[in-house]
């Protein structure tokens, strides 16, 4: 077979498995990607381990309600995460006792198991260093209309440390960042703490929760079972490649088996997140969703990247296998998602019935509140 045929059969096949994209007018530039960055700043003090718990819980509820936002033109913003500790003895005294534990990500698995990680421990907790320090680190986005917003829950005085609050207010409403603050007990002792000063950094809001309220309920529901194997079944749509590919597979398991150690609330939650295919991507390891991203990608790749599995396929082989997993594994978050809603009903229903549904201020409850009336700033909508 000469050159020009082989050409045309492989751009033939890759016609016919690629999927469709917009025709793109190459002399106009595309509006940048609309993004909601979030950066959470926690408190790891010695009191702290159970703010610390329900940070684990919360943030796939988070994920879930932000998969869920719509920008006014229907687009769906990309989601990115960033956390910080502060108040460590052992993290450096020079930058406050504030490190950084993960840059703006798209890898949320990565975040999860970092949150698995942390343990308390005494120390300074200089707020408006961390907050300040979150700032200059990270890559804010420069454009207009980008829901950025900082949550930073803590329990000891926001005045703490050489380096005042309202520097750090003055730098976010530079860079159009939201700081929220949250603290970790009651509303009088939030007052004394001078933390309500904070939710008036960058046009933010303040609450206070029950950090040692255990949220992570485990009623039975009909559903549970059905989401568990339907989890397994997503899991195996996931084909690793590139020289992390295999380590991440495992890692997508670990952090399954991580969040179920914290309850069924925690696991079922992770579950729902994991299908919503807006938040919850990794384009980076896995072909389905590599090309999803970026239908060259396989025509792109070098074939030693692949999978033992796939190197000997030609490149219609290899597409038509990516096509049937992405079909499949679209199939299953479906599903996850219709098991969830009915599950979220059921434990509503029979909270209900007995002691009633509780009104005891969460991280969970107080992020996804505040989430839901700040994106309307930025005309976006949660479906």
């Amino acid at each position: 077979m000469n050159l020009a045929v082989k050409t045309f059969v492989a751009a033939s096949a890759f016609t016919l498995f690629s999927f469709s994209k917009p025709t793109v007018n190459n002399t106009t530039t595309p509006p940048p990607q609309r993004k909601i960055q979030v950066a959470i700043l926690l408190d790891v003090s010695g009191s702290m381990q159970g703010l610390i718990e329900q940070a684990k819980a919360q943030l796939w509820n988070m994920v879930s309600t932000l998969g869920r936002v719509r920008c006014s033109d229907k687009a769906t913003p990309q989601v990115e995460l960033a956390l910080y500790e502060y108040g460590r003895t052992t993290n450096d005294v020079s930058k406050g006792y504030v490190k950084q534990l993960s840059p703006f990500t798209t890898d949320l698995d990565a975040v999860s198991k970092t949150l698995f990680g942390l343990r308390t421990n005494g120390g300074e907790e200089f707020c408006g260093q961390v907050i300040y320090t979150s700032l200059g680190e990270l890559n804010w986005s420069t454009e207009p209309d980008m829901y950025k917003v900082i949550f930073i829950a803590g329990n000891e005085d926001f005045l703490q440390g050489n380096l005042h609050f309202t520097q750090a207010c003055t730098k976010a409403k530079e860079k159009g960042v939201t700081v929220n603050t949250i603290y970790c007990g009651s509303y009088n002792d939030a007052i004394k703490e001078h933390w309500i000063l904070g939710g008036e950094c960058g046009d933010g809001s303040f609450t206070h929760i029950n950090h040692n309220v255990n949220d992570f309920d485990d009623i039975p529901t009909p559903y549970d079972a059905s989401l568990v194997q339907l989890n397994t079944k997503l899991n195996a749509t996931y084909v690793g490649y590139g020289t992390l590919g295999s380590a991440n597979i495992a890692r997508q398991q670990e952090v399954d088996m991580l969040n179920s150690s914290q309850g069924k609330k925690t696991a079922m939650k992770r579950t729902e997140a994991k299908a919503n295919a807006n938040v919850y991507s990794n384009a980076g390891w896995d072909m389905v969703d590599a090309y999803k991203a970026d239908s060259t990608f396989i025509v792109k790749m070098d074939k030693s990247q692949l999978p033992d599995s796939l190197r000997n396929k030609s490149l219609a082989e290899v597409q038509q296998f990516i096509k049937v997993k992405n079909e499949e594994r679209s199939l299953i978050q479906k599903q996850i998602l219709e098991a969830s809603t009915s599950r979220t009903k059921y434990i509503y229903e029979q909270k209900t019935k007995t002691s009633g549904v509780s009104t005891e201020k969460t991280l969970e409850s107080e992020i996804d509140n505040i989430i839901r009336t700040q994106v309307k700033r930025f005309n976006m909508t949660i479906e």
